[in-house]
């Protein structure tokens, strides 16, 4: 692999230790001997350049550039564990970029394009699920027709493609996950409706535990006809 191939993936990669103490107060001890300055040469060389300790009450953790030098962390945490005679659980974890979350090292990253966006699939698909079970959306699509029979055809037509849809008379709301899926569900909208149609995206904010509900607004008056 070529070097600046290498540099590329380092800096896009992340990898950390995390160190789980029976006890917060070890955490402040092996926070404190983790520093460089407290290490001893040959330790400061395993340890490597580049890393950041930081600790959060009883855990410990350990950012590190790649996975060998994460492996070469970790085993230098479990030695200083037992030379302390602590009792922590440490594991080599990397960063997650599709589930945005930090994973195992075992468990594999997709390899290609296709293998992320069946990833990117899988994983909207359990948000879409979860939100749906807890009947609570983050973005909501509102949308209000001047016709009773085109509402009730558009909420049919939104659910049948597996959208999150309330009708209330004249109007229908659809739950979102992020803005970019609001804003896509807000064009479909567009097109199935009538075109007098108004749609308007909204953000939850602070309203993430109620269910999706609609914000009622009066119809602008009808133009009147020639």
């Amino acid at each position: 692999m070529p070097a600046r191939e290498r540099s590329i993936r380092r800096v896009d990669e992340d990898w950390r230790v995390e160190t789980t103490l029976s006890d917060e107060g070890y955490g402040h001890s092996l926070h404190e001997r983790l520093h460089a300055r407290s290490l001893g040469e040959h330790a400061r060389r395993r340890l490597g350049e580049g890393v950041v300790v930081t600790r959060t009450g009883s855990k410990l953790f350990v950012y590190t550039a790649d996975q060998a030098q994460a492996n070469e962390a970790g085993e230098l945490v479990r030695e200083l564990v037992a030379e302390e005679d602590l009792s922590a659980d440490v594991t080599v974890t990397r960063w997650h970029p599709v589930e945005e979350s930090w994973k195992d090292a075992s468990v594999p990253l997709p390899a290609t394009e296709e293998e992320r966006a069946r990833e990117e699939e899988r994983m909207e698909a359990a948000e879409e699920r979860e939100a749906a079970e807890e009947g609570a959306y983050d973005w909501e699509v509102h949308a209000q027709l001047h016709d009773r029979r085109a509402t009730v055809e558009l909420a049919r037509r939104l659910a049948s493609e597996g959208f999150p849809v309330i009708r209330r008379w004249k109007y229908v709301g659809v739950g979102a996950l992020s803005e970019e899926q609001a804003h896509e569900r807000a064009e479909l909208i567009r097109l199935w409706a009538p075109p007098e149609t108004r749609v308007e995206v909204h953000v939850n904010t602070g309203l993430r535990d109620r269910p999706l509900f609609l914000v009622l607004w009066h119809p602008p008056p009808r133009p009147p006809e020639q």
